[in-house]
């Protein structure tokens, strides 16, 4: 999970003892959890998915503790991504234009 690859880096920013930091790992995990959820994601590797984690560690290490406005604030950030679709679907035909006869 890529979540706790990047947050074991996050732990010594955000909290100083052993006990905070399986705290803060469980609270962040939580909020990851939330997140893929909403997002309906469970591919493993994902841009999307990372973004959000890199997020979520970054709303962390600025003191927030609170897993559904940590959840909140990164999808609001990735926000642009996700609505972002690099392969569109083309714009709906024109109807067909019958001859005169």
């Amino acid at each position: 999970m890529l979540l706790t690859l990047h947050a074991s880096h996050a732990y010594q920013a955000i909290s100083p003892g052993p006990q905070s930091r399986s705290e803060t790992a469980l609270l962040l995990g939580v909020a990851f959890e939330m997140a893929l959820v909403t997002l309906k994601q469970r591919r493993e590797i994902d841009p999307l998915r990372d973004a959000v984690a890199r997020k979520i560690i970054e709303l962390a290490e600025t003191g927030e503790r609170d897993p559904e406005r940590l959840c909140d604030a990164a999808l609001k950030a990735c926000q642009p991504a996700i609505v972002a679709d690099p392969n569109p679907l083309p714009p709906p035909a024109s109807p067909p234009v019958l001859p005169d006869t």
